[in-house]
């Protein structure tokens, strides 16, 4: 995968590149990252240049605190779980219950995200900060078409090194003081450990055989997960 700097876009990449048996990722086509609420005329100029559409997988209330700045592009809204981001913060949820809550409560969300990448135009997925929703959305997506296990918790985990240290800073302070007995939620707020998501990839495949075999029994159908592989691998 590739890091990508664009001014007003934390946490960009281009996963192009990941292994895929004898193939590879190809590049130019899936691309992640956190919100556009901050992105100026060198984002929208990259976005132009490189992006047919956008998927933002956050709530109402996150897009109504933080909406995009560029009114333009082509934007899907598939927010892919039920409950703000707060009520987890707040609840102490682990980043292991985090996304065992998305993966079964947000099953179909996940297929319209898989369903959007089959039809094979270069595609943004984002949330807040491309760490969570994003994460596991695209792992599962990555992992459908058969992409290399270690390089998908590669591209995972790779994330806590594009998050400013500044924001993580002020996010750990301001939940140590106002939930100090919420052990996980500096975690959820500010880490992406490889081992949590490759226990998640783990469980599905456990649970369900392979993430495809989680996608099919979700709604994709093997038509789309074919398109998937032809949209992605090359």
């Amino acid at each position: 995968m590739t890091v990508l700097t664009v001014p007003g876009i934390t946490n960009l990449r281009d996963v192009g590149g990941i292994p895929v048996g004898s193939s590879r990722v190809r590049e130019g086509v899936l691309f992640r990252s956190g919100n556009l609420a901050h992105a100026g005329a060198d984002a929208e100029e990259f976005l132009a240049a490189r992006v047919a559409r956008v998927i933002d997988l956050r709530d109402d209330s996150e897009v109504g605190a933080e909406p995009c700045a560029l009114p333009g592009l082509r934007i899907d809204r598939v927010p892919l779980f039920s409950g703000s981001v707060a009520s987890f913060l707040l609840g102490d949820v682990s980043l292991t219950g985090l996304y065992r809550h998305i993966v079964t409560g947000g099953a179909d969300r996940i297929v319209q995200v898989v369903r959007i990448l089959s039809e094979g135009e270069s595609t943004l997925v984002h949330c807040t900060l491309g760490k969570d929703r994003t994460g596991v959305s695209v792992a599962l997506a990555l992992a459908a078409v058969g992409a290399d296990r270690d390089a998908i918790v590669e591209d995972y985990a790779l994330t806590a090194s594009q998050l400013p240290e500044s924001r993580n800073r002020a996010i750990a302070k301001w939940l140590e003081e106002r939930l100090p007995i919420a052990h996980d939620a500096i975690a959820v707020a500010t880490q992406s450990p490889a081992p949590v998501m490759r226990e998640l990839l783990e469980t599905i495949d456990a649970e369900h055989g392979s993430a495809a075999d989680y996608l099919l029994a979700s709604g994709l159908t093997r038509a789309e997960l074919e398109a998937l592989g032809t949209a992605l691998v090359g």
